[in-house]
C-alpha cells in the first residue's frame, strides 16, 4: 500500500495534461501512484501519459467516453493509497500540496476529506490575480452545503476507504463533485486548508461553462435531495428561487419586494426543520441564512431603494443572524494571521 493515490480523469486535454501530472511527479511526497482515467480522448492526451516513464503512473483506458463521473470511480476503485487526491486534468497542484492534506488527516481521524483555497490561472498558466477562497472550518462547511459545495473537489484529499464505499453517481454527468461531497458531510466532518494548494486552469473548453443549463438542473437535483432530508415541502418555484439565491451577483438579479418575502419565509422554514433535524450544525446554519438574507436585501436595494431594503433586513426576525453571518463571511475571505 502507498501512501496517496492520486486520481486525474482525463478527456481531450493534451494542452493541459502535461502540467497537471507534472505537478504531481514533483510533489514532496515521494510514496504515491498516479492513477490517470483517459476517457476515450481522441487528441493525443494518451500519447502524452504514456511517454512519461516514471514507476509511479498508471494509465486506466476506458472503452469509450463514459462521463466524469464514471472516471473518477474507476481511479477510486484501482486506488492502493491509504489516502486519495482528486485533481482536475487542467490544473496543477503546489508542491506541498499532498504533504501538508495528509498531515491534517493524520491528525483528524474524525474527517472524510480536507481540502485547500484555489489559485486561478489562465489558459497559458499565468495568475489571474484571482483566489477562491471557500470555508475552512467543518461547521460552516457542513452548513453551507445546502446552497453551494464548500469543498472543491480538485484540492480534496480524502481517506480512500470512505471514497470507495461512496461511490460517484454516475448518472451525474455534471456536479457528481458537489452531490458526492454533500452526502459525505451527512456521515462526516470534511474541512479545509486555509491557503492555496492547487492553481485551477481558465480556458474556453471546460465542460461546466459548455453545458452550463444542464450542470444547473443537476444542482437543483441535490439541493432537492437535502431538502427531502430536512423534511421541507418545495414546489419548483421554490427550488429555482433557492438556486438564484447563490447567483443573484452572477445573473445580476434585484430581488422585488415579492421575492424577499419568499426569502424571509423560506430562510425561517429551513431554520425551523434544522432544529427538529438538527441536519446542519448550529449556531453555523443560522449564520449561513442571516448572511443569504442580507445579500437578498443588498441587491434589492437596486429595485426598491436603498432605504426600504435596509428596513425589509433590520425589522425581519432574521436580523439577529446577519453580524454572525457576516463575521463569519470575513472570516472565510481573510488570509491566515490577518
Amino acid at each position: 500500500m502507498v501512501q496517496i493515490s492520486v486520481v486525474i480523469p482525463v478527456y481531450n486535454r493534451a494542452r493541459f495534461i502535461g502540467a497537471a501530472i507534472d505537478s504531481i511527479l514533483a510533489q514532496t511526497v515521494r510514496d504515491l501512484e498516479l492513477i490517470l482515467v483517459d476517457d476515450g480522448s481522441t487528441d493525443g492526451s494518451q500519447q502524452i501519459i504514456e511517454g512519461y516513464a516514471d514507476p509511479r503512473l498508471r494509465l486506466i483506458k476506458n472503452p469509450d467516453n463514459q462521463g466524469i463521473a464514471a472516471s473518477r470511480n474507476r481511479g477510486i476503485e484501482a486506488a492502493n493509497g491509504r489516502y486519495l487526491a482528486f485533481l482536475d486534468s487542467d490544473d496543477r497542484a503546489l508542491p506541498t500540496r499532498l504533504q501538508k492534506q495528509i498531515a491534517f488527516l493524520d491528525a483528524h481521524p474524525d474527517h472524510a476529506a480536507v481540502g485547500s483555497w484555489i489559485r486561478w490561472i489562465d489558459a497559458d498558466g499565468q495568475s489571474r490575480g484571482k483566489t477562491k477562497r471557500k470555508a475552512a472550518d467543518p461547521d460552516q462547511i457542513a452548513a453551507e452545503r445546502l446552497f453551494r459545495s464548500s469543498i472543491e473537489n480538485s484540492t480534496a484529499t480524502a481517506r480512500t476507504e470512505i471514497l470507495q464505499a461512496y461511490p460517484h453517481r454516475e448518472d451525474f454527468r455534471l456536479g457528481s463533485d458537489y452531490e458526492l461531497w454533500a452526502r459525505i458531510n451527512n456521515d462526516y466532518r470534511l474541512a479545509a486548508l486555509r491557503e492555496v494548494l492547487v492553481e485551477r486552469r481558465r480556458h474556453d473548453a471546460q465542460s461546466s461553462d459548455e453545458h452550463w443549463p444542464e450542470a444547473k438542473q443537476w444542482r437543483l437535483a441535490v439541493f432537492a435531495a437535502q431538502l427531502e432530508r430536512l423534511g421541507v415541502a418545495y414546489t419548483p418555484e421554490d427550488l429555482e428561487r433557492h438556486y438564484t439565491l447563490r447567483r443573484m451577483h452572477k445573473e445580476d438579479f434585484a430581488p422585488d419586494h415579492a421575492f424577499l418575502d419568499w426569502a424571509e419565509t423560506w430562510f425561517e422554514r429551513l431554520r425551523q426543520e434544522n432544529t427538529c433535524r438538527a441536519m446542519y450544525p448550529e449556531p453555523a446554519f443560522s449564520r449561513v441564512l442571516g448572511l443569504f438574507w442580507i445579500k437578498s436585501c443588498w441587491f434589492a436595494r437596486q429595485r426598491i431603494g436603498r432605504g426600504r431594503a435596509l428596513a425589509r433586513c433590520m425589522t425581519s426576525p432574521l436580523r439577529s443572524t446577519i453580524a454572525p453571518g457576516l463575521r463569519a463571511e470575513l472570516q472565510t475571505r481573510l488570509r491566515p494571521g490577518a
